[in-house]
């Protein structure tokens, strides 16, 4: 497959904000005076932990699903999927009456693979090192006739996650920087269309854990860059690199991308928890991690930062924050 950046557009994700109307939530915008005072800029929190299966992921696993024809819808899709987009493709496979399978690391948080089970899917665990997850799922949908829909490297999957800056944008309406989690790139890819679209002053940045740094290695090379099992907190960010149509996409709609650290992670969740009183997970707070950390610094701005997801273990807390 080549490399393409036209895919995609600002139409495709106005299309998919009208599939999801009255689907997926419209999640709240938070402000924090505290965090205000700190980065000394007005901060915008597009809080996707909100969202429906807790992270931004429902969007593009609806928009997508919603647009097979029957004869695909009665075929069933499969995916491949660390937890997140397992559970917006099992939750909307529920609502749209298609059947789902899902291929998840037995390493998964149990949160995530019990939430995706519970919405009907079929979940099968496998061990990353012993198989890769593409070469799973391409087997499973050859031996029965599976409609494959990859978490990120597809352009529904992408028109769906733009929704989420195309509300973000809508409520604020003036940004001069947006902030957005990274691991495949379907948020950052989708979310960055609409902002320059929108708003072509509004700098866009990803951000993704220093210990899975493919995405920001392939943006400043110019050359997609391959990481395998990262060893990241952020589950959410394992992704092994950005995908063929997601890389051309952030080439050419984002402006820079930074890493964050596994102890700046921690202290993000702990800080947003206590002072937002908000569950986050890891990958959730990469981008409000950047900011309150100080790797990126743009004082005097409006700032939006993409809270991706809240999905997080529960029963592992004490030993994360200890």
């Amino acid at each position: 497959m080549s490399f393409s950046d036209n895919l995609v557009e600002i139409s495709d994700i106005q299309a998919a904000a009208k599939r999801l109307d009255g689907i997926a939530c419209r999640t709240p915008v938070l402000t924090s005076t505290t965090i205000n005072q700190i980065t000394n800029s007005q901060v915008f929190f597009k809080c996707e932990n909100f969202q429906r299966t807790g992270s931004f992921k429902f969007r593009g696993a609806y928009n997508a699903l919603s647009q097979l024809s029957e004869s695909q819808k009665q075929k069933g899709v499969i995916t491949f999927s660390s937890g997140n987009h397992a559970q917006g493709i099992a939750l909307a496979g529920k609502l749209l009456n298609i059947p789902t399978t899902i291929v998840m690391p037995e390493n998964a948080p149990l949160v995530k693979q019990t939430a995706t089970q519970s919405y009907g899917a079929e979940v099968i665990l496998y061990n990353p090192q012993q198989i890769s997850r593409e070469e799973l799922a391409e087997n499973l949908a050859r031996e029965k006739d599976l409609i494959i829909i990859p978490p990120f490297d597809h352009p529904h999957i992408i028109a769906g996650q733009g929704t989420t800056a195309l509300e973000l944008i809508q409520e604020v309406e003036d940004l001069d920087l947006l902030l957005v989690c990274c691991g495949g790139g379907g948020l950052i890819s989708g979310c960055g269309i609409v902002a320059k679209s929108l708003l072509p002053n509004c700098s866009v940045i990803g951000i993704e854990p220093a210990q899975a740094d493919d995405a920001t290695r392939s943006f400043h090379s110019k050359t997609l860059q391959i990481v395998n099992n990262p060893n990241t907190i952020a589950d959410g960010a394992r992704t092994s690199s950005l995908g063929q149509i997601t890389f051309p996409l952030v080439l050419k709609y984002v402006d820079d991308m930074m890493t964050v650290s596994e102890e700046a992670i921690i202290r993000t969740m702990y800080f947003i928890w206590e002072r937002m009183k908000i569950v986050v997970e890891p990958t959730g707070v990469l981008a409000a991690a950047a900011l309150l950390e100080g790797v990126v610094k743009s004082p005097g701005s409006n700032i939006g930062v993409i809270i991706s997801g809240g999905n997080v273990d529960l029963t592992k807390i004490e030993k994360l924050f200890s």
